[in-house]
């Protein structure tokens, strides 16, 4: 899809892909072998700092960059082409901790933009994960604040969190998020299981056990963690449709390179349809998908219903998630055996793209989503 990009939204689209180019790309290898350095780590932090694209969506006043949703995604597109999740080190945050009082957004946003905290979501459980109406966390009041019991699982980043968002029925009132700093008594990482992909971060178990916070710590009032949540969930699925479109870009890039010029009988593998037509099918598919990506951020830019919006979040994030996978797995049998190993960007890719089909709600669930949408909104608005 061409875009008719603004001069600025040029600029920061070109700056984040030299970063990415520059930085991230010559990382990858060295990620993993796990061998990243606390040197290559403050030098990521420090050119994206520098290149400023750090705290993209956040106002300029917390630290953030204001961008539009739209400028988001073209950024995140690139950070999508770098394999290992590299670009996690680039300090940002959740959307929650926008909307945190004052003194949540001294305390917690700031720092995280500048690279000297980190937030992590602590929602799943062990019988609630894409269902969240089966969590089973409780807050409790007591004078001045309350009392958090529960088990969440997979907190991503949880291993390195100064702050956790935790997702807890408030007694009484119903879910509620909680800004639980990572130090207090009762926090504890009862597992830290290993995963398919070399990532920076782990996402471990996490118990909170007589956990006690401050009335002060409920971020956007008790009783309305549904809103902010749904916020949070069509946000992330967005975000994971422009990192798959890059990925997506980035394969096609590496996969047509090799074909034209592996030679196999005297003849280009590009050459023989086995080869050339899972290139298109996928380039068709990254095509796509970016046309669907940019749709949803230009709908939430100019403030279309926030339904819709969410519907469309699910499309993208169900189509793009789907279609990166399977680009990667074409682009492993274009590479033959050299695609088998994990030096190669195909095969890092095609572990690390699998998760997208899981987490911030998995296919199914879009499905249920998108469904609900032809039902109560109608099949006009959920598709144009």
């Amino acid at each position: 899809m061409s875009l008719a990009l603004e001069q600025e939204q040029t600029e920061l689209q070109a700056r984040a892909r030299r970063y990415v180019e520059e930085v991230l790309f010559p990382l990858e290898e060295k990620a993993e072998r796990r061998e990243i350095t606390d040197d290559d780590v403050a030098r990521i932090r420090s050119e994206a700092m520098a290149a400023e694209l750090n705290g993209g969506l956040h106002a300029r006043e917390h630290g953030g960059q204001g961008w539009s949703k739209l400028e988001w995604v073209l950024v995140e597109e690139q950070f999508g082409r770098s394999t290992n999740a590299l670009s996690w080190h680039i300090p940002t945050a959740y959307n929650v901790l926008a909307s945190g009082s004052p003194e949540q957004i001294d305390r917690w946003l700031r720092p995280s933009l500048r690279g000297e905290g980190h937030d992590a979501y602590a929602v799943t459980e062990e019988h609630a994960g894409s269902d969240p109406s089966g969590i089973a966390t409780t807050a409790r009041r007591r004078d001045g604040g309350w009392v958090i019991d529960g088990e969440k699982w997979f907190v991503t980043s949880g291993d390195i969190a100064t702050v956790y968002i935790v997702v807890a029925n408030a007694e009484g009132e119903g879910p509620t998020l909680f800004l639980v700093d990572a130090t207090l008594p009762g926090i504890s990482v009862v597992d830290d299981p290993p995963f398919t992909h070399t990532y920076p971060h782990g996402h471990p178990t996490i118990r909170f056990e007589g956990v006690e916070v401050r009335d002060e710590d409920v971020i956007g009032g008790v009783g309305e963690g549904d809103a902010l949540q749904r916020a949070w969930f069509t946000e992330e699925r967005i975000g994971i449709a422009a990192r798959g479109v890059g990925a997506m870009w980035r394969l096609l890039d590496e996969a047509t390179a090799w074909a034209l010029t592996r030679e196999q009988g005297g003849q280009r593998i590009m050459d023989f349809q086995g080869v050339s037509f899972p290139l298109a099918d996928s380039a068709a598919d990254a095509a796509a998908g970016r046309a669907l990506t940019l749709e949803v951020a230009r709908l939430a830019d100019a403030g279309a219903d926030p339904k819709i919006v969410h519907a469309k979040a699910s499309m993208a994030k169900l189509f793009v998630s789907e279609a990166a996978y399977r680009c990667a797995d074409r682009a492993v049998q274009v590479f033959g055996g050299r695609g088998y190993l994990r030096t190669n960007v195909a095969e890092r890719f095609l572990r690390e793209l699998r998760v997208d089909r899981i987490w911030e709600g998995t296919s199914e669930i879009q499905r249920l989503i998108i469904a609900r949408a032809l039902e109560r909104r109608g099949v006009e608005r959920t598709l144009h």
